[in-house]
């Protein structure tokens, strides 16, 4: 019993070195250049692209779990691994397999935020 939970803190642990350290360097970028918060989130979901492509991804998300695959180069990730498993099968799989592999995510994403968009009146930021 006792090995047990130190195996799952050890787990989110890991998750959150790896998610935090992801956040840090997204938060070192906001800092220390003007990039806008759309262009940096490009670029880490292009990065878990690459990463994933690399073959450097897959071991972070073997050794972190969520921490890695939770953050938007998670989804990056996501989409590069569907593609290259339906590239396995043939060229339009590899086209679709991105998408399949990414629809039960963005699913959701949309009908959890029409939910609450429903529930709760959106203001506009003030400055």
């Amino acid at each position: 019993m006792g090995q047990e939970i130190l195996l799952i803190f050890l787990a989110y642990l890991k998750a959150f070195a790896v998610g935090g350290a992801i956040c840090l360097i997204a938060q070192i970028i906001i800092n220390f250049t003007d990039l806008t918060a759309g262009k940096i989130l490009v670029y880490f979901m292009l990065s878990g692209v690459v990463l994933t492509a690399i073959g450097v991804y897959q071991p972070l998300v073997e050794f972190a779990g969520a921490g890695a695959t939770v953050p938007i180069s998670g989804f990056g990730y996501l989409l590069a691994n569907g593609a290259m498993k339906g590239a396995e099968k043939g060229f339009f799989q590899a086209i679709t397999g991105s998408l399949s592999a990414a629809s039960a995510g963005v699913t959701a994403a949309v009908v959890f935020s029409f939910i609450m968009a429903l529930i709760f009146k959106s203001k506009t930021k003030r400055n």
